[in-house]
């Protein structure tokens, strides 16, 4: 299996320069060596002169295509040789399993994508109102979630891997950020419906979760963002795709969380189980408002996430 795997992570921010050292130090750590792994810098040539010079374990390069994560993403996608390319974050820290669970999660020609789990790393402590069913606003596994390996529609940006031929053939990622890998996904199995993408939970990361986004204010313009680009993937892949994940979740998920949150404060006294509970409803509302505003105005939204294509 060796051979089987290169890993891709995108930096820009020097400020994130001990996370990237731990990220690519994770990789050396496997039980399964990588092939090769590519830094690839966007738009910070210190950056990338700093990375030459001491991360040895890598091999650095910079982003040629658009700026932009999806632009720096399509780099690594183009340069990796070996057949599988998986992508981690500059700031994640792989499990030692990680690509040895992921490697084993191809053992048919119609898994075309594998992916695992986030678990977030507090910077601070978790506030005590924000809801588990929303860690996905940190880009971590929420609530709710398959606790097995199965297939799903899409995986997280920050633990994901796919057979490199497909995604070439794809044409890479279409987003910079904001649901661009989910549209990635859904794209590739509307091209090819026979093909999986694979959930493994225990194919894990560690997430870092700075202070910075554990404010409230920046959870629901967090939620605000993710509703707007919902409403550019209904426009790109088309809505029942786009939003099929997302209807189980408010009808199934979000009720049984509010339900958990106000029984924490009846039966136990626990204010912060209101909280959580109205954290639910806030971030819910906030999701759907910008999902609509963005409805409004889609060509704008889409720009702002990066697309430069015509609808």
């Amino acid at each position: 299996m060796r051979d089987t795997i290169s890993v891709v992570v995108c930096a820009h921010d020097e400020r994130r320069w001990r996370e990237l050292q731990a990220a690519v130090r994770s990789l050396e750590q496997q039980t399964v060596q990588p092939h090769e792994v590519l830094v690839v810098v966007d738009c910070n040539p210190q950056l990338a002169v700093r990375a030459r010079n001491q991360l040895s374990g890598a091999v650095v390069i910079e982003n040629t295509g658009t700026p932009g994560l999806g632009g720096a993403r399509n780099t690594g996608l183009e340069a990796v040789s070996a057949e599988i390319v998986a992508f981690l974050d500059d700031d994640a820290v792989a499990s030692h399993r990680w690509l040895e669970l992921l490697a084993r999660g191809y053992d048919g020609p119609d898994i075309a994508g594998v992916g695992g789990s986030a678990q977030p790393v507090w910077e601070t402590e978790r506030p005590p109102w924000f809801p588990p069913e929303f860690d996905w606003v940190v880009g971590c596994s929420y609530l709710g979630m398959p606790d097995k390996r199965t297939p799903v529609r899409n995986m997280f940006g920050c633990n994901m891997s796919f057979r490199r031929d497909l995604v070439r053939e794809l044409g890479g990622f279409r987003l910079g950020y904001g649901c661009d890998e989910t549209e990635l996904c859904i794209r590739l199995r509307q091209r090819w419906p026979e093909k999986k993408i694979l959930y493994i939970p225990d194919a894990g990361v560690l997430h870092r979760v700075p202070a910075s986004r554990t404010r409230f204010g920046r959870f629901l313009s967090r939620c605000y963002f993710e509703g707007g680009s919902k409403a550019v993937l209904s426009r790109l892949v088309g809505a029942a795709d786009a939003l099929a994940s997302e209807r189980d979740y408010v009808r199934r998920v979000l009720p049984a969380g509010i339900r958990r949150g106000l029984m924490d404060t009846i039966a136990r006294g626990r204010v912060s189980g209101a909280a959580r509970a109205g954290a639910i409803v806030a971030g819910l509302a906030s999701t759907a408002a910008g999902y609509v505003v963005a409805q409004m105005a889609t060509d704008k939204a889409a720009r702002r996430r990066g697309w430069s294509g015509q609808f």
